[in-house]
């Protein structure tokens, strides 16, 4: 990508980048840069080539610390790259400062091992990232003290750890528990949720409990896009979707007692289930009690609660029917991390049209249907439609008006009340 004489910062995380976190879809894993390596140039007359910004797509700008990383991520690791093998049931966070040439040939080191250092406020293991030949061995001492990770990066892209850091705990902030859930099963991602019907992820965990085959049970009582049922299922916390196989989870578990608690069998249950293909009736009204599983079933996943939250907050001051735009300006301003990841297309484009290299919302880019992740704003809003939370459906991002697509709770709660009953509590 660069020769060693001239080897900028955008190429050093590039190959870092790939080094760390080479498989974007490999379980528990998820990674961000930040949004000034979007930009066309990095300094004047030095270009960020095409093919280096998509290597280092997508962007964000996540605070760790007291500044914002470079690149941030979730992964286990390779033992190489760490001081211990096991650090715990979760992946770590990881933050890297990278450091290249700049105009005068200078690699400024030292500083970003002391940036490296402050993320480990909130990052369970950090890393310094720079070439190779700038890394003295006074650096990579100070490095050690610190429980900073060294990377060499060598023009020819290989990617050398010359200090491994030592996984720490931590605490957690807003943008740290961003990246964190992105990770996860449950994490916004353009596989999460390919159906808009809560239906067909309730019947995945009756299919997968039948005798039969789960897929062509689906398929014969519900749906027949079995793929799609199974990973929204996964992503709403009914099973867990692992390579050794398709497993039950407790709220999975949950929803065949319920059927079985209603109907005399697995198939009974399924053949209801059957019964409401085509309907267009919000599912709360046309099976009140399978709508309320529905909504038990929603509310779990992470993402319900913070928009149920700060609807109810804008509701409180006196936004009624807040459109789309309104919410994401709404929630850039209260979760900037969480909000770009969970509503923006993770694309070199489009980070790059809703985000200035400083991280700043472009608000004018808003307006544009196309920006948006589809499974939040149509598959995820239509199924808290269907589960009685949101008054109205979501829409294909191709066919959706940002501006006029309303994001209203069905029942907000009356402001007045909610303060005269802290009041109350305070003075018990």
């Amino acid at each position: 990508m660069a020769s060693a004489a001239s080897f900028p910062e955008p190429h050093v995380l590039a190959h870092t980048k790939r080094r760390l976190f080479p498989d974007a879809d490999e379980p528990d894993t998820y990674s961000v840069v930040d949004t000034q390596f979007a930009a066309d140039e990095w300094m004047p007359g030095t270009p960020i080539p095409a093919d280096v910004r998509a290597q280092l797509a997508p962007f964000n700008h996540v605070q760790l610390g007291g500044g914002y990383p470079d690149l941030v991520g979730v992964r286990r690791l390779e033992p190489d790259l760490l001081a211990v093998e096991r650090f715990g049931e979760h992946p770590p966070l990881v933050a890297v400062e990278a450091k290249g040439h700049t105009a005068d040939g200078f690699v400024d080191v030292e500083r970003g091992i002391v940036q490296a250092y402050d993320r480990l406020h909130e990052a369970n293991a950090a890393y310094l990232a720079a070439p190779t030949s700038a890394l003295s061995q006074s650096a990579r001492t100070l490095a050690r003290e610190l429980n900073v990770g060294v990377l060499g990066v060598a023009a020819d892209g290989s990617v050398e750890p010359l200090e491994v850091p030592r996984v720490v705990g931590n605490r957690t902030s807003d943008d740290a528990s961003a990246i964190r859930f992105q990770a996860t099963a449950q994490g916004v991602a353009n596989r999460s949720f390919g159906l808009n019907h809560p239906k067909n992820y309730l019947a995945y965990p009756l299919a997968h409990y039948h005798a039969g085959d789960t897929e062509t049970v689906l398929e014969e009582h519900v749906v027949g896009a079995t793929v799609s049922a199974r990973q929204g299922a996964a992503f709403l916390g009914l099973v867990e979707d692992a390579p050794a196989g398709v497993t039950l989870t407790p709220l999975g578990e949950e929803v065949i007692r319920f059927a079985l608690h209603r109907y005399e069998s697995v198939d009974a249950s399924l053949e209801a289930v059957a019964e409401w293909k085509g309907s267009r009736r919000r599912f709360c009204d046309l099976a009140p009690e399978w709508g309320l599983l529905a909504r038990r079933v929603v509310w779990a996943y992470p993402a319900t609660t913070l928009l149920v939250e700060e609807l109810q907050a804008m509701h409180d001051e006196g936004v009624h029917t807040p459109s789309l735009v309104d919410l994401v300006e709404w929630l850039f301003t209260h979760h900037p991390t969480f909000t770009v990841e969970l509503f923006v297309r993770g694309t070199d484009d489009v980070r790059s049209r809703v985000l200035d290299a400083e991280g700043t919302l472009r608000a004018a880019a808003l307006a544009d249907g196309n920006v948006y992740h589809s499974p939040t704003v149509f598959q995820l809003k239509t199924m808290l439609y269907h589960a009685g939370i949101l008054t109205d459906r979501g829409r294909e991002p191709n066919r959706l008006d940002p501006t006029a697509d309303v994001w209203c709770l069905r029942e907000p709660l009356d402001p007045g009340r909610r303060v005269a009953a802290l009041d109350r509590d305070e003075h018990r």
